[in-house]
């Protein structure tokens, strides 16, 4: 039996190994850069009504626990809040993938009607007027404050949040081993193909699939931000940025709708329309356990003064 044991261990771990990797435990970073993007990442003053913050729609491992989000201007969104955390091991942002940077990716919330509805001149009238934010832009960029610089602070404020040292993680580096209701799911994970779309560091974020790749949502309504919304490409209506599934234990609601609200729903949901199979019921539990091991450090520098 221990040989056994000690075969699926491998096997298991041979196929991890490959298929995924740890994030890194040290990043370098200029400090006061960073501390000046996370001024900026949390305060409401670049929002027109200087109301809500970037943080307020990335306030929970980076995401936010409703559906869609609330702009400055009290108007619902109408796509879910994807976590800003490992953002940099991402092909694109946004669920369609219409910002190819994170500068780009800034400046999409930041300037947009129904989200923080900002504007630059008066962004930087409101910063250089700010005793504490000319201090600031001047030890971090040795001079005042402008929009180039406000959008690298942030920028490199969120490249600052990883993740690190989930339990996978740490098996990734052999440093445990995981349980046995875990080691099933990774299995499971990998056999029935979930690993075709969710591997590499980030398990998810390099690249677009389908929703319902192999068999059709035809219950939904069509009319999302979708990768034909950026193609115009039929073959990408519905296709949208897999999401990562680093923390997925912690960003309820899923999936670009936020239709659903308990992940063994969602794995249930993706397991027959993404990969063709009904999961049994042990299954859904042991791919959610092996799910769980996901879920990582809040970064030191996410967390408020």
């Amino acid at each position: 039996m221990k040989i056994i044991l000690l075969s699926i261990f491998f096997y298991s771990y041979f196929y991890a190994s490959a298929l995924f990797m740890p994030l890194p435990q040290k990043i370098e970073y200029d400090e006061d850069v960073v501390k000046l993007g996370k001024a900026l990442f949390y305060d409401p003053i670049l929002s027109r009504d200087q109301d809500i913050s970037c943080f307020t729609c990335h306030n929970t491992y980076g995401a936010e626990n409703r559906q869609f989000s609330v702009g400055t201007d009290k108007k619902m969104g109408d796509m879910n809040s994807l976590s800003v955390f490992n953002l940099q091991y991402k092909i694109g942002y946004f669920w369609n993938g219409r910002a190819t940077d994170l500068d780009e990716q800034l400046l999409g919330p930041l300037l947009a009607k129904h989200e923080m509805a900002g504007d630059k001149e008066i962004i930087i009238k409101r910063l250089k007027a700010s005793p504490k934010y000319k201090g600031m832009f001047l030890k971090a960029f040795s001079s005042p404050p402008t929009f180039e610089n406000m959008l690298e602070a942030i920028y490199e404020f969120e490249e600052t949040l990883l993740s690190i040292n989930s339990k996978f993680d740490k098996y990734l580096r052999k440093e445990l081993e995981l349980s046995k209701e875990e080691e099933k799911g990774l299995d499971l994970f990998i056999s029935y193909g979930c690993v075709s779309c969710h591997n590499g560091i980030n398990i998810g974020g390099n690249s677009y699939q389908k929703f319902g790749s192999v068999i059709e949502r035809t219950t939904v309504d069509n009319d999302w931000k979708d990768r034909y919304d950026v193609t115009k490409k039929e073959s990408d209506k519905m296709v949208f940025i897999v999401p990562s599934l680093r923390n997925v234990d912690k960003t309820a609601p899923y999936f670009h709708d936020g239709s659903i609200s308990n992940l063994r729903d969602a794995i249930t949901l993706m397991g027959f329309y993404n990969i063709g199979v009904r999961l049994q019921e042990d299954e859904v539990v042991a791919i959610e356990s092996f799910l769980r091991t996901l879920t990582g450090e809040i970064p030191a520098t996410f967390i408020r003064d």
